[in-house]
């Protein structure tokens, strides 16, 4: 579990660390957008108020608290498998990775109200709408490893 924890932390303190420097630091809420190498990577400020690509993004206060308690509860479901079941180590980097994620992305909807996602990544004459943060990748990541590494060693 120390790796699950240990994860966790980091990405929550890098995903924190990277959402100071754009939004305040580098004051991308005002600027709008930053070309870094385009068009592989800009800074695109986008404000998601619901879970990915935008769903369920009303503007009802109501939503906020639910995605986040739906993120809590999640985190608090995980933390309690990795407990039980105590599995291997890409499990416990695995579940890190989502936990941290999920929890950096809560902190965003009760300091702002919603999600401050940024990177923007196009390529090959697609341009890509869609922005995100570093708790996206940790939780995409996260829960990839979770799917392909939980079950290993396990007789049915």
């Amino acid at each position: 579990m120390r790796l699950l924890f240990l994860t966790a932390a980091v990405v929550f303190v890098l995903d924190q660390i990277t959402k100071v420097i754009v939004v305040h630091v580098l004051n991308l809420r005002s600027v709008g957008e930053i070309d870094v190498l385009p068009p592989f990577l800009n800074l695109r400020m986008a404000w998601n108020r619901g879970v990915n690509f935008g769903l369920l993004s009303n503007d009802a206060d109501l939503m906020r608290w639910v995605l986040i308690a739906v993120a809590l509860a999640i985190s608090a479901w995980v933390l309690w498998w990795m407990n039980r079941d105590r599995p291997g180590r890409w499990s416990f980097l695995s579940a890190g990775l989502l936990v941290g994620g999920a929890i950096g992305n809560v902190v965003d909807r009760l300091l702002y109200g919603a999600v401050a996602d940024f990177l923007n990544m196009s390529c090959c004459g697609i341009e890509n709408p869609y922005a995100f943060n570093v708790a996206d990748i940790a939780i995409f990541a996260g829960a990839l490893g979770l799917v392909l590494f939980s079950g290993r060693g396990k007789t049915p």
